[in-house]
């Protein structure tokens, strides 16, 4: 299966399937001397890892990270590092009412008309526990950039109609709350909209925030090779997102030039912008602002109401979906969006080192005595 593999000079490859043996990812590109161990990677793992509360599902899984190469006494060693999570609680029976159907709002159908055959249970390949594997290769990317001073925080803006206006965030509460949203009120406001859905045995969808702070100018291509340009196709790779929008978005349609540029002006010697509706960047590159952009995600498609459908010879069924689902899939997939957005913005950090002669000759003159 091609497009599997995701980045140039920091690339991510990753494999497995929902109710396979495992999934994992090998990193390609990480440089030699990188502290690394397993114990940074299942961080990341952990806020993904599900049963963590009622409103996520119930399939037991560790989710322990297990590094297989590419590190040596605890340092990397610049060769791939590959890196494997097992599947421990895998009831592929859930899933034997599907197997001649197509589920509304999965990939059964397309996946059928491109290879004429998919493995059913929960998904395959197009199941969200693909995530995993890129979780595992963004904290690596993330340790990275935390070695740059470069951070990258995402939370939940919103949970269905439940949505938190910046002027109320409270970012020390993102971690106190399962939803991963940046107030306390708003965070029992979504608790009780999600109950009841799941009373009504139905779903809900939400928005992810994230922001880049430590960024310096310049790093993203011109053309076709845009941090924004970059960065959408990252985070719309992940399967439940619909949406994406940097800065004002969408908004900025709604608005004028003379609102919506950011007027630039120098403090303590250095140039920054008074205002931010561009999202950090300018031209396709970023401009030293904080890269602010949001994802949209849609509700998830496994519910437990009865649903129309057809079988693979066109003949109209019902269908109720077995299995454990998330009634949201939006907090478990704030580390994934987090993720895909360090794995792009180290790659793009690693093409900018050959932009220009004053930055080879820094390096390599300065390192090796040229």
């Amino acid at each position: 299966m091609s497009g599997s593999i995701y980045g140039k000079l920091f690339q991510i490859s990753t494999w497995g399937e929902s109710h396979g043996k495992g999934v994992g990812v090998v990193i390609d590109g990480c440089p030699a001397g990188l502290p690394l161990s397993e114990e940074d990677i299942q961080v990341f793992l952990d806020r993904r890892k599900p049963g963590q509360s009622r409103f996520t599902t119930h399939r037991k899984e560790s989710d322990s990270a297990e590094i297989l190469s590419g590190v040596f006494e605890g340092k990397t060693t610049g060769t791939p590092v590959s890196v494997l999570i097992r599947n421990q609680d895998q009831r592929s029976r859930d899933y034997s009412n599907i197997m001649d159907c197509y589920r509304p709002g999965h990939a059964d159908y397309t996946f059928d008309s491109k290879y004429g055959f998919r493995d059913y249970r929960g998904g395959g390949r197009s199941s969200g526990r693909e995530t995993i594997a890129r979780v595992a290769g963004g904290a690596v990317a993330a340790k990275i950039l935390r070695s740059l001073g470069i951070e990258i925080q995402a939370y939940t803006k919103a949970i269905g109609p439940v949505l938190i206006p910046e002027e109320q965030y409270d970012y020390d509460e993102i971690f106190n709350n399962p939803f991963y949203m940046p107030n306390a009120l708003r965070a029992k406001e979504a608790a009780d909209y999600l109950t009841d859905c799941m009373e009504a045995k139905d779903s809900s969808g939400g928005i992810i925030e994230c922001v880049i702070t430590g960024m310096p100018a310049g790093i993203g291509e011109t053309v076709f090779d845009k941090l924004d340009a970059s960065l959408a196709k990252a985070i719309l790779s992940i399967g439940a997102v619909k949406g994406f929008e940097i800065g004002d978005g969408f908004a900025a349609a709604l608005s004028k030039g003379s609102l919506n540029n950011d007027a630039f002006t120098a403090k303590d010697g250095n140039i920054c912008k008074l205002s931010n509706h561009a999202g950090g960047t300018l031209g396709g590159m970023s401009d030293g602002s904080p890269v602010v952009f949001r994802a949209a995600v849609k509700p998830t498609p496994s519910i437990a109401q009865e649903q129309k459908t057809v079988n693979k010879d066109g003949s109209p069924v019902s269908l109720v979906i077995q299995g454990r689902h998330d009634p949201v899939i939006v907090p478990r997939a704030v580390v994934v969006v987090e993720s895909m957005a360090a794995i792009t913005v180290v790659d793009l950090l690693f093409s900018n080192m050959c932009a220009r002669m004053d930055f080879l000759e820094r390096f390599y003159c300065n390192t090796f005595n040229l």
